[in-house]
């Protein structure tokens, strides 16, 4: 009898305790499990984008993407808002960039960026600061309205604002 009552205690606390210790290496969420989020345009379609949170996603983005869906993105997530400035080099495919305030307000648009063929590549971006820059495959933003002062709306995740550097 006693030996069922532990295993019920130890049965029913394991979880807590596999979470506690994954927890102490970051993990009990899952980082990958919630490494996209949900980005709604303002004609209240939605995109998923993936998270580029650390200076090494930022820094990789698209590179290398062969293609991208038209409701597929990358949302560049930045510890404050200041000048962003992007190019294109390695990316295969043409995008369109829209940097966003704190407010998560359009404040630029960059309309189906051509691929960088050679160096030097030019660099895109306002001199406005911004909090957020979300890359979509080129045609997207024209095909959806999108239009600077128009606000989007996502969410993000807990684990982004701890691991913004």
């Amino acid at each position: 009898m006693m030996f069922h009552t532990h295993f019920r205690i130890l049965r029913a606390g394991l979880p807590v305790l596999l979470c506690l210790a994954f927890a102490l290496h970051g993990n009990c969420q899952g980082r990958e499990r919630d490494k996209y989020v949900k980005v709604f345009l303002p004609d209240g379609k939605a995109v998923t984008a993936e998270l580029a949170v650390t200076e090494e996603e930022r820094a990789r983005g698209l590179m290398f993407r062969e293609t991208i869906a038209p409701d597929e993105a990358m949302l560049f997530v930045f510890q404050s808002e200041d000048v962003q400035s992007f190019w294109m080099k390695n990316t295969l495919v043409p995008l369109d960039m829209l940097w966003l305030d704190s407010q998560k307000r359009v404040i630029f648009i960059a309309a189906d960026v051509p691929p960088c063929r050679e160096d030097p590549c030019p660099s895109y971006g306002p001199e406005k600061p911004a909090r957020y820059v979300l890359e979509l495959k080129g045609g997207v933003a024209a095909a959806h309205g999108i239009r600077t002062n128009d606000r989007l709306e996502f969410v993000l995740p807990e684990w982004v604002f701890k691991g913004l550097r």
